[in-house]
């Protein structure tokens, strides 16, 4: 399993996760990976992070440490039962289709993280950007389709530069 993350300005971390996601494992990443790198592309503290509503994600633990960090970036609260918008998800499918087209097929685990990893550090800054771009028109269309406004329809419009999308594959 991987665990990426990337923003309109930079292709984030990826992180081999060969072990059931729990919280403890969760904030680990948090704080080695995602940290770091939230520091270095928005450096004055006005980066805001993404996650769904795992429940991984939601543990004490883990929402204590984001409280402890909001001087430094901020959690967007995701409603639960919310539609899937993270743009992660297409770059997830852009490198299955990768993998299921190249011949040989991967003969091993080890063989196949490593040609993830190379998909990951190759993907276009393009398409990372594209995808951060496009939340506000797919947040309009989610919002459409509803035919009522939410929460989220306000934050998308202004802050989809300053987001970081990550998920798990």
């Amino acid at each position: 399993m991987l665990r990426g993350t990337f923003s309109w300005p930079a292709l984030g971390p990826v992180v081999v996760v060969e072990y059931t996601m729990k919280a403890a494992n969760y904030l680990n990443i948090i704080a080695d990976q995602l940290h770091p790198y939230m520091a270095f592309v928005f450096p004055i503290g006005n980066g805001i992070f993404q996650q769904n509503n795992a429940l991984c994600h939601k543990a004490r633990i883990v929402l204590d440490w984001f409280e402890e960090h909001t001087d430094e970036f901020h959690l967007m609260s995701w409603p639960p039962n919310s539609p899937d918008l993270n743009p992660m998800e297409h770059i997830w499918d852009v490198m299955e289709r990768q993998l299921r087209a190249q011949t040989p097929p991967c003969p091993n685990t080890s063989n196949l993280r490593d040609r993830c990893l190379d998909m990951w550090y190759n993907l276009s800054p393009v398409m990372h950007q594209k995808l951060a771009a496009s939340m506000p028109r797919r947040v309009a269309a989610v919002l459409k389709g509803q035919r009522r406004r939410n929460a989220l329809s306000s934050r998308w419009s202004y802050c989809f530069g300053s987001l970081v999308y990550t998920s798990t594959t």
